[in-house]
């Protein structure tokens, strides 16, 4: 099992994440980032997160360190927020820490040199485990002593969300053609040689085996935690196996990255009322050009 701390303090919850995890500090002495159980995402989340970032660890991926946070909700008494407190209360017991890298800022694209290996083991990473959630808009990366770091691995695993069609997703190809990576040629070729061969039923094991059984209990259409571990492990193994059907093919320039991005703000806006079609989108992100100036320079 991940090893188990204690929460002691509530420090601050981070808004900018859709689950707001929060900023905890535990008997360790250590700080975390802490993604609860009671929040909107579920259970599912945390599992996808412990099961695809300790596989990213153990292929040489750089991933914060995990911890199983034993969260009071007494510890976040002095929290203001009603909504925050709702899911505070509902998340006692077992929760899921990250480290906290401390002055880790978001990765943008040309922020870093990243080679192509580097990038191509990112996303292969990715497609292998369903993970659509690393785009230009929304890289879910970290730069940390210049070096990348995967966080917020969350969304993958998409099959486990419907286990009756998980079958025919095994060789499902994902879209990543926005993939945050897309620009540095990433060579999915030489990672699928390179990582491939590692990613077998005892690897697997071994990383399923590290969620927590309260996460994976009363799940419909199986018998017993075992089983549903079991449907993991040769999900996965399968899919690894048969990569050749699931690589990705190409990724956007710049130019189609543009394009795309105005076909999706017109739609927005025919979708709005008239007096509305004129107002800017402030969803808070920025702009494709903003994001792909420094790579393109």
């Amino acid at each position: 099992m991940l090893e188990q701390v204690t929460a002691v303090r509530y420090v601050d919850p981070l808004r900018a994440g859709g689950s707001v995890p929060g900023v905890v500090e535990t008997d360790d002495l250590g700080t975390y980032v802490v993604k609860f159980t009671g929040a909107g995402q579920g259970r599912k989340a945390l599992v996808a997160e412990v099961i695809v970032g300790e596989l990213a660890r153990r292929l040489g991926l750089r991933v914060p360190e995990l911890r199983l946070v034993d969260f009071d909700p007494a510890v976040a008494g002095d929290e203001p927020d009603r909504e925050i407190q709702d899911t505070l209360r509902a998340s006692r017991g077992v929760n899921l820490g990250l480290d906290l890298l401390p002055g880790a800022r978001d990765f943008r694209p040309g922020m870093i040199d990243v080679g192509p290996a580097e990038a191509g083991r990112v996303v292969w990473l990715d497609a292998l485990t369903g993970n659509v959630d690393r785009t230009v808009h929304n890289p879910n990366l970290m730069v940390w002593h210049g070096r990348l770091w995967l966080i917020d691995n969350g969304a993958a695993l998409i099959f486990h969300h419907r286990w009756s069609a998980a079958g025919a997703s095994v060789g499902k190809r994902y879209d990543l053609s926005a993939h945050a990576l897309g620009g540095y040629r990433p060579d999915v070729r030489l990672a699928d040689e390179e990582l491939g061969p590692l990613v077998t039923a005892g690897l697997l094991e071994q990383v399923v085996g590290l969620v927590p059984d309260a996460w994976l209990a009363d799940e419909p259409g199986f018998d017993s935690v075992g089983e549903l571990r079991r449907a993991y492990v040769e999900h996965l193994a399968e899919r690894a196996a048969r990569s050749a059907e699931w690589l990705p093919e190409g990724f956007s320039t710049p130019e189609q990255l543009r394009d795309a991005e105005r076909r999706r703000a017109a739609r927005t806006r025919a979708g709005r009322p008239a007096w509305l079609r004129e107002v800017p989108d402030l969803h808070g992100k920025p702009s494709v050009e903003t994001v792909w100036e420094q790579h393109i320079e």
